[in-house]
């Protein structure tokens, strides 16, 4: 029988009805992990079996190094070798170090502690085997162990320890290797740790060795670009500096750009960040307190101050919120901000956020804290105050009307860009009153053929510039200024050719967006873009009496607010002594005190006559009266 169409629509029909199992292999679920299975949910059935191997592995070890020490005894002997048999009576105290750490009670709590709990033991096989465990070797291809021996006619085992693209190879190989390897141990009178002792004090050349005796420094070391020496017989191991992995240089600052001032910008480095503001401050009085943040994933942090001149209650403060952080891993400043700082919930910042070094300097001669993280081109200082946000470098790099006059500039320009559409929308609503015939009729007229409110005209415009502006961001290089700003020109000509929108409001859109980019902190504009969304609601509901309640909450609520126990409207409210700083920037040479609220160990910054050559006669007059 052919394959009719009846046929072919019996044979659909009859797939359509009858089931048939699926023949493609189910595809993959991520489920749960079920109590027990987890190595990190509690005790495995199999762990006592591995504790009892580790340990049984351990006696072993020992019982082969003591054998080897009973042949080098009995071929000493023989051959009448008076090096080797002086040798003995160390080699056997270190081998009763070994015997000591191999009781069954310390193996038994040993075997069943984690690797960064243990203590280095003397046995290079043990090591060895926490080690693996630590970094999972048999599967991880960045950790490397090189083994070794030390030369000479008593020859050492070795073993070095290191992260594969960490380290510098060339560091490695001439500072470590080369000069371990032509050790001659038949020299070396010490053993045990003394031999460690004597291996960094006259054998290798590295600027930094220190012995640690934990696998948790270890581990913390190797982490960070450091190699680990193991020797046989040494309760200790021996970090050492090879740092190599590649980091981005030192380049101009990108976000706070300036004409005048320096042109250094901080990149992601913990330790080039911290030498720029060395080079900076080249002062023995600056101090570099360095913290591990995270507990899964620990990151370095450090707290930077000048000692003489910070208040220790706020060095104090700092270290004790950063110590009582508890979690798997921070990988940026802003959430280590959100962390320690005393309001979470405002969306005002609380640090100073900058990346250019000179700004940070000078924040830590006025006695403020600095905190620096890796792997992160920023620093934040610590406390600041609302009118720290408005300040720039360039402010003192010219003259004090011309500082004046950029700082009140953008003081106006903050205030334009949150209130002005607020303003419009509530004197467009509820007090038409409030303008002038010619211009009411003006408005009027512009929006004769706008079928929307002005708030929803509001809020189109509000959102097109957001958009805008956020595609300007993501979008690369010179192509997203390019599309920010053809965007706009033809959105907003679009719109109104459309009787979308009317011309007054692309105006005013386009004045407030200007105004908000004249203030200088990014995450402060942030804010304030955000608070002009919710005045533009109020406003929509109660006119101006709703913007002038807004602006009322706006003004107690940063009134409340404390910036690591510095009050944050400092020196407004709370009133403080005026130190021709704030809003109005005064001469440099009038500025005798630091900023009151820090409350600085040394509060003057310099003498009341600080340019005391104003106080000397000229040079021609003193040698005319000569």
């Amino acid at each position: 029988m052919g394959n009719t169409i009846i046929t072919q629509i019996y044979e659909s029909i009859k797939t359509l009805l009858i089931y048939k199992p699926p023949q493609n292999p189910k595809p993959f679920v991520l489920d749960e992990i079920e109590k027990g299975k987890s190595g990190h949910s509690g005790p495995r059935p199999e762990d006592g079996i591995t504790s009892a191997v580790r340990e049984l592995k351990t006696l072993v070890d020992y019982s082969r190094r003591l054998e080897e020490i009973m042949e080098k005894s009995i071929a000493a002997f023989r051959g009448n070798d008076l090096t080797s048999i002086e040798r003995l009576p160390e080699e056997v105290e270190a081998l009763k170090k070994v015997k000591d750490n191999t009781a069954p009670v310390l193996l038994s709590y040993d075997a069943a502690a984690q690797p960064l709990d243990k203590l280095v033991s003397p046995l290079l096989e043990e090591n060895k085997a926490i080690i693996d465990r630590m970094y999972s070797s048999d599967i991880n291809k960045d950790i490397l162990i090189r083994r070794f021996e030390l030369g000479g006619k008593q020859p050492i085992k070795a073993m070095l320890v290191f992260l594969d693209g960490m380290i510098d190879k060339q560091v490695l190989d001439l500072g470590v290797l080369q000069p371990l390897m032509l050790l001659d141990t038949g020299k070396t009178k010490p053993a045990g740790n003394e031999l460690l002792t004597t291996i960094m004090e006259n054998c290798l050349p590295s600027n930094q060795a220190s012995p640690v005796s934990k696998f948790k420094d270890v581990a913390d070391a190797i982490n960070g670009g450091d190699t680990a020496l193991f020797l046989e017989g040494v309760e200790q191991a021996l970090t050492l500096s090879t740092k190599g992995y590649k980091q981005r240089g030192v380049e101009r600052p990108q976000i706070e750009q300036s004409i005048r001032g320096s042109q250094a910008a901080f990149s992601e480095g913990l330790r080039t960040n911290t030498g720029l503001l060395r080079t900076m401050l080249p002062t023995n009085d600056l101090v570099t307190e360095i913290l591990m943040i995270g507990d899964r994933i620990p990151q370095k942090c450090a707290v930077m101050y000048l000692k003489s001149l910070v208040n220790p209650d706020l060095v104090a403060e700092v270290k004790r919120r950063l110590k009582g952080i508890s979690t798997d891993y921070i990988v940026d400043l802003g959430i280590l901000e959100q962390f320690i700082e005393d309001h979470p919930a405002m969306i005002f910042p609380q640090m100073l956020s900058t990346e250019r070094v000179d700004r940070a300097a000078v924040n830590i001669a006025e006695g403020r804290v600095a905190l620096v993280y890796e792997g992160v081109p920023f620093v934040h200082i610590v406390p600041v105050t609302f009118f720290s946000f408005f300040h720039s470098v360039e402010d003192f790099s010219l003259k004090p009307p011309a500082g004046t006059f950029m700082r009140l500039l953008r003081i106006v320009g903050t205030l334009v860009a949150v209130i002005l559409p607020s303003m419009y929308l509530g004197i467009n609503y509820f007090h038409q009153e409030a303008l002038p015939t010619e211009l009411a009729l003006a408005i009027a007229g512009a929006r004769e053929k706008v079928p929307f409110p002005a708030i929803v005209e509001i809020l189109m415009m509000e959102f097109s510039f957001e958009l805008i502006r956020e595609a300007g961001l993501r979008v690369p290089g010179l192509l997203g200024s390019s599309i920010g700003i053809v965007g706009a020109i033809i959105l907003g000509q679009a719109a109104v050719a459309a009787n979308l929108v009317s011309p007054i409001m692309v105006v005013i859109i386009a004045v407030t967006g200007l105004a908000s980019f004249s203030i200088p902190d990014y995450r402060l504009a942030f804010a304030l873009r955000i608070t002009r969304f919710a005045f533009l609601l109020l406003s929509a509901m109660m006119g101006l009496v709703g913007l002038s309640f807004g602006l009322l909450v706006i003004t107690v609520a940063m009134c409340s607010m404390k910036s690591f126990g510095v009050p944050y409207m400092t020196r407004v409210a709370p009133k403080t002594i005026s130190g021709y700083d704030t809003l109005v920037r005064g001469p440099v040479f009038r500025q005798e005190i630091r900023p009151d609220q820090l409350n600085t160990q040394d509060s003057r910054r310099q003498p009341a006559i600080s340019r005391k050559w104003t106080k000397e006669k000229p040079v021609g007059k003193k040698e005319e009266e000569e």
